[in-house]
């Protein structure tokens, strides 16, 4: 992982331009991490008490809008704290992407202690994320809350 790191941070100092940026993160994770099947940020609607997708990698989504406390995204952005799930089926509150996802990790962005929105992972996959995983995912929210 400390060599796809070196790329993605790579992308945040050779371009300036944020939804450039933040789209070839979502393309390169999506490309070099086999279980990630579906990369997303979501951003938080200052306006409403929701998020909104921004750049993704993988089959679009119908779930352009998600309120908080819906879903797996939902209850991050009310909760702050990291949010990983092996099987989407053991979950009450999960709003399903399609049959084939198995897995979900979701990670918030930070920027001066407020929530701004998070990264999201589907996989197809059950039970594929590790604390390697997270470590990388809170090193791209790290750089993405700079960007704002």
């Amino acid at each position: 992982m400390d060599k796809l790191k070196v790329r993605i941070k790579h992308i945040f100092t050779s371009d300036n331009n944020k939804n450039s940026i933040l789209q070839q993160v979502c393309d390169l994770l999506r490309k070099e991490v086999a279980c990630y099947n579906w990369v997303g940020f979501y951003f938080v609607n200052k306006n409403k008490k929701e998020l909104k997708l921004a750049q993704f990698s993988g089959k679009p989504t119908e779930h352009i809008i998600i309120p908080f406390g819906k879903g797996i995204c939902g209850q991050v952005a009310i909760s702050n704290e990291n949010f990983v799930v092996q099987d989407v089926s053991e979950q009450d509150n999960y709003i399903s992407c399609g049959i084939e996802v198995k897995s979900e990790i979701v990670i918030p962005i930070f920027k001066n202690g407020q929530n701004i929105g998070q990264i999201d992972i589907d996989s197809h996959k059950m039970k594929p994320f590790t604390k390697k995983d997270t470590e990388l995912l809170e090193f791209v929210c790290d750089l993405v809350s700079n960007l704002f």
